[in-house]
Formats: C-alpha cells, structure tokens, sequence
C-alpha cells in the first residue's frame, strides 16, 4: 500500500455537532433529530431525510446558505476530531504512506479541516471537486491525487453505499470503519463483510492491519445481536433502534442514498 485516502463524516470528525446545529436551527431538541437521523440509517436512506421529516419539503442547501448568511453556518475544532485521528495518520504517515483527506463537505470545512495542520499530504472536498460521493468521477479525482495504482490507494470510510462499494467499484483497495451510525448499523452485512478487504474499529488498528495482518478481519468482540424489526415504521413514526450496533434483518440491502 502507498496511499491512504480518509472520508471525513464519522470516519475523522464527530457529527455530533453538525446535527445539533440543525436541531438549533430548527427549534428542536438534539435527540429528535439523532432519534430520526437513526431511523434514516436504518432504513437505508439518505441521513438528510430526518430534516426533511421535521420540515416537509425543506431545502437542505438552502437552510444551509440561509443559516450562514445568519451567522449559524459550519463550525469544526480540533474537539470535533475522533481522539484517535492524529495518532493514526501520524504513524501511517511515518511508515512512508501518503496521507489524503477526501470526503463529502463542503468548501467551508475544507478551510476549517486545513486550519487543524492534520498530519496529511492533503486536505480536500467534494464541493471543491464539483463532485460528490459516490459518483465514480470523484473516485476517480482521488486516484488522481494519490499518486498511486488503483490496487495500492486505499479508502477508508463508515458508509457502505458512498464509501465501500463505489471505492471498491473503482478499483481501490477499502476498509470499512465501524464508527457512527452507518459504520456500525451495517458494519455485519454480508455484502460489508464479504468486499471490505479490512474491518475495523478504530484508526489506529490500520498500521499494524497494513504491516501484514490478514484481510476482512473480524473485530476481536463482535457485538451482541438483537432480533430484528418485523417492519420498518414509516419515517414519520420510526425512532432510534434501542441498541445502535444491533445489525439489519438479513434480507435488507445496504444503504442507496448519499450523505451530506
């Protein structure tokens, strides 16, 4: 491997914050946006679906322009990063790997993600490029900035549907990363466990991953399984699942949709 190419969303930075600035804006509490958010995900839909539940019909990009334009726009600090990002990129940096950063944001939080000096070769968006995950032209915009072959860049990301296949699709190399809710609410589907070439469940299990260790390994404490739902409520009725690692009912398909 040469090249290490990182989602942002759940994969580096928390989003905790990112949808509690939502539920602000719209004059709700935190955990009804979480609790629709985890509905969307379990669903396999568009994460952005659990505003549009709160405000039918609602623009996304607008509320976002119209909440910069109030002085509520993107806010992103070194509190935002997972504790164990810095570690990670640091190490793999060290082994003589080319870090890349590259993932669906926005051109703001690519300045906010350049200003944290992340030990990375490079910091970019897909506002930047134009072009949005998983559309295989932005996989093929991070083949062209890793300096590597397809088989020796690898794309590390929670969400199966932007992150995992289409990385996967386009030839890379992928590691799938149980983190949010997306990473662990699909983190044991067949189709993650069968074209992940790794499963992890921190960042920092990459370098010793990458020094020989086997591929699709298994996580050393697999969590609990729960019965699965008999049918999915309507988005308007659905809440949180009471237990976020407990995996899908068999038959369902990961997710289509892209997140923001």
């Amino acid at each position: 491997m040469e090249t290490i190419v990182f989602d942002i969303g759940e994969t580096l930075v928390r989003d905790d914050r990112h949808w509690a600035s939502w539920a602000d804006w719209l004059g709700v509490p935190p955990h009804t946006v979480s609790a629709l958010v985890g509905a969307a995900v379990a669903q396999g839909r568009d994460c952005t679906d659990a505003l549009r539940v709160l405000r039918p019909g609602m623009d996304v990009g607008e509320a976002y322009h119209a909440r910069a334009a109030a002085g509520r726009g993107e806010h992103l600090d070194e509190t935002d990063l997972y504790p164990d990002v810095r570690p990670a990129l640091a190490e793999l940096r060290a082994l003589g790997l080319r870090i890349v950063v590259a993932g669906d944001r926005t051109v703001r939080a690519g300045e906010l993600l350049r200003a944290l000096d992340l030990p990375a070769d490079l910091v970019v968006t897909s506002e930047e490029w134009g072009v949005t995950k998983p559309d295989r032209e932005f996989f093929a915009r991070v083949l062209e900035v890793s300096g590597a072959a397809p088989e020796a860049t690898l794309y590390v990301g929670d969400h199966p549907a932007d992150d995992l296949f289409p990385a996967k699709s386009s030839g890379l190399r992928a590691a799938h990363i149980r983190r949010g809710p997306y990473g662990h609410w699909w983190a044991d589907h067949p189709d993650v466990v069968e074209t992940a070439d790794w499963r992890v469940s921190a960042l920092t299990e990459l370098p010793a991953l990458l020094g020989g260790a086997g591929r699709r390994r298994a996580f050393a404490t697999p969590p609990a399984r729960s019965a699965p739902a008999a049918e999915a409520a309507p988005p308007e009725q659905a809440a949180l699942p009471a237990e976020e690692t407990a995996p899908p009912a068999e038959e369902s398909a990961p997710p289509e949709h892209s997140r923001p």
